[in-house]
């Protein structure tokens, strides 16, 4: 039994994807990137995820394909959108995909996808419990994960935090955008991790994103119950979870 599978990770900006070995947890091929249409129409999407998919090979013939993307997913369908068309909004992604490329779709929240994958080949791997991936970047990404299994859509980003969403004051953007010092930052971070933990002691945090490759500047300055550390599979997260549910037990 063929245990491959395509991962697609649909961002704002690029769209990247691979084929995955689910079984090892290891890329099976080169990694591609190409940019995300302008506008990120849906149909626009979908010819450059065919056309990225087309480009695996004969290796990737038939197998199923796990798309990540920016929104809450249900039962199929995007139910919202960020970065790209409103016409996502309600949109049944999965039929629309399966029926273009011919084979089974899994659609799954970005961050949840990173979520799955560091549950199964990363650093929440064998964890026990309540385990929390966050990734800070633009805005910030939520998963649940108990006993490794996902708990979807959680959005910790929209947590109010000084009458404001959580993403909107410790953000990397925010960071960037108020030219913030990492100590500076960190008392926000300190902010919503104090108030995620209180709320749900988890056994674990784990922290994603571009910026956790600076864990180093900001993770030691936080004053936690709860162990913090960054999340190790980087920018092949989303890739490699989208492929493992779309090959996995909860693919539909």
């Amino acid at each position: 039994m063929s245990t491959l599978a395509v991962g697609i990770d649909i961002g704002g900006t690029g769209i990247k994807g691979a084929l995955v070995d689910v079984a090892s947890g290891e890329l099976a091929g080169d990694r591609v990137k190409v940019p995300t249409p302008e506008g990120g129409d849906p149909d626009a999407v979908l010819a450059a995820v065919a056309g990225m998919v087309a480009g695996f090979g004969s290796e990737a013939d038939g197998v199923p394909v796990g798309v990540c993307f920016p929104a809450i997913v249900r039962h199929g369908r995007t139910m919202s959108a960020a970065n790209v068309s409103k016409r996502w909004i309600g949109l049944e992604a999965d039929r629309l995909f399966e029926t273009a490329l011919g084979r089974r779709i899994h659609f799954v929240n970005d961050a949840d996808a990173a979520g799955v994958a560091e549950a199964r080949f990363g650093a929440a791997a064998g964890v026990d419990g309540l385990v929390i991936v966050t990734t800070l970047g633009t805005g910030i990404g939520s998963a649940f994960l108990y006993d490794g299994v996902l708990v979807p859509n959680t959005e910790l980003g929209h947590l109010q935090l000084k009458g404001r969403d959580a993403e909107r004051l410790a953000s990397f953007s925010a960071k960037e955008r108020g030219h913030l010092s990492w100590r500076r930052w960190a008392d926000r971070l300190q902010l919503f991790y104090g108030t995620v933990e209180f709320l749900f002691s988890p056994e674990l945090f784990i922290v994603g994103g571009g910026v956790s490759k600076n864990h180093e500047e900001f993770l030691p300055l936080l004053e936690l119950t709860t162990p913090i550390v960054p999340a190790t599979l980087r920018n092949n997260a989303g890739i490699l979870g989208a492929a493992w549910l779309a090959a996995g037990p909860h693919a539909r």
